[in-house]
């Protein structure tokens, strides 16, 4: 919500012209009164998906990078309505048809000469509409036209990103191996895309197979750090998913496996990396291991970040352990690793009212507030009915409830603005 309002005032008046006669179906203006740039172009182009191929349900989703698509694997052959269940069919065709024409439009009206970045975007506005036929006509139209210089390795490697992205991972492995009929060679980046793409899915066999492949002595492109990351992250998190205790002990085996073979040959896990791996061993009830990463990631000089307490703080919550939460909490403050929000303050409280000490939560409450974060409308109903509960209704002031139901009020209503088929509120 906030990126898009950064966005929009940047957009240049052709481009919102150009916009606006897309949506309304209209034929696209011949005598714009400023010339074209890549950027004016790219951003039409960039701009046509989340106008013509979002359904009603995604109308307010963040737009940040903890946005995730659907982890399933997606067969556009057997899938002839399930796929479009959400999202309007005639609307998507509109806006394929609407970029095309556009993408020639601009360039045989003002002989605008298309650059990398502008068949980047195309690309992956027909990916994105699940025209995968017109996609490679469209690569190899344009390969024969500019050559090497306009469809790179750059290029592909989006289109697998955006594969990826719709559950189409077939698809973005055939294109990582097409790569070699555009005279294009990948590279670690393109890589690990494949790998988290395939990841996502599940699909850990071939994603360990292309690992295996860039670890042979002498290949051109060796992992780095991102490719260990990938699947470190990607083995916690998927032991996580599976009611399976033999799995979850698999998963974490190779999670763990594969750091002690990155630290091996001398790779420097980063924050994410330890991230992954203690969160992961939190959520499945191995403390010891997690001390033991948190430990060896000061010694490394690795500074750790409120996710990195944030695990400790839910698993201490989870089994009952307050103090320790509350000492996690305290020492992220003191040692300056993070400033605690709403995550961080939510476990502890909820806790704190599951065993009867109420007076605490509501001066963690209170500690969340100064902090200038807003609560939860559930959790502020929690607290407030446990202290009804227990006769100290009187004990949260009048100063501090106002402050409160302003925020979550406010809150509310900027989710409104853009997403007004919300309409259930919990009552305070």
């Amino acid at each position: 919500m906030i990126a898009s309002k950064a966005t929009y005032p940047q957009r240049s008046s052709i481009v919102k012209q150009v916009l606006a006669a897309m949506i309304q179906n209209r034929p696209l203006d011949a005598s714009p009164n400023q010339p074209w740039t890549t950027d004016s172009v790219s951003d039409v182009l960039r701009s046509i998906p989340s106008l013509f191929f979002h359904s009603p349900r995604s109308i307010g989703r963040q737009k940040g990078f903890r946005h995730r698509s659907p982890l399933k694997r997606r067969n556009p052959h057997q899938e002839p309505d399930r796929f479009h269940r959400y999202r309007d069919t005639q609307k998507v065709e509109l806006g394929v048809e609407k970029a095309m024409e556009f993408y020639s439009w601009v360039e045989t009206q003002f002989g605008f000469s298309h650059t990398e970045i502008t068949c980047r975007e195309m690309a992956c506005v027909l990916a994105r509409g699940n025209r995968l036929k017109g996609l490679w006509d469209f690569l190899h139209g344009m390969a024969r036209k500019g050559g090497n210089e306009v469809v790179t390795t750059a290029t592909i490697t989006c289109l697998i990103k955006v594969l990826g992205e719709e559950g189409l991972v077939n698809q973005a492995l055939a294109a990582f191996y097409r790569m070699k009929q555009f005279h294009c060679k990948p590279d670690v980046y393109a890589y690990n895309t494949i790998i988290n793409a395939l990841c996502r899915v599940g699909n850990f066999r071939k994603a360990r197979f292309l690992l295996e492949q860039m670890e042979l002595p002498g290949f051109r492109c060796p992992p780095d750090t991102f490719t260990y990351t990938i699947l470190i992250g990607s083995y916690c998190k998927y032991s996580l998913q599976t009611g399976c205790r033999k799995a979850i002990r698999r998963r974490l085996w190779e999670a763990n496996h594969l750091f002690r073979i990155m630290l091996f040959k001398g790779f420097v896990p980063d924050v994410v990396t330890y991230n992954c791996l203690i969160d992961g061993c939190c959520k499945t009830y191995r403390i010891e291991r997690a001390l033991e990463l948190f430990d060896d990631m000061n010694k490394r000089g690795c500074v750790p970040n409120r996710v990195t307490y944030n695990s400790f703080i839910r698993y201490y919550s989870a089994v009952n352990e307050i103090d320790n939460a509350v000492d996690m909490l305290r020492k992220m403050k003191e040692m300056n690793h993070g400033m605690p929000t709403t995550s961080s303050y939510t476990p502890i409280i909820h806790a704190l009212c599951e065993t009867g000490r109420i007076l605490e939560a509501g001066g963690f409450l209170a500690e969340l507030v100064d902090g200038g974060s807003v609560p939860r409308e559930y959790t502020y109903k929690l607290v407030c009915d446990s202290l009804r509960s227990a006769g100290e209704a009187d004990l949260m002031g009048d100063e501090l409830r106002g402050r409160i139901e302003t925020g979550i009020e406010n809150r509310y209503k900027q989710l409104m603005k853009v997403k007004p088929i919300m309409m259930h509120r919990i009552p305070l």
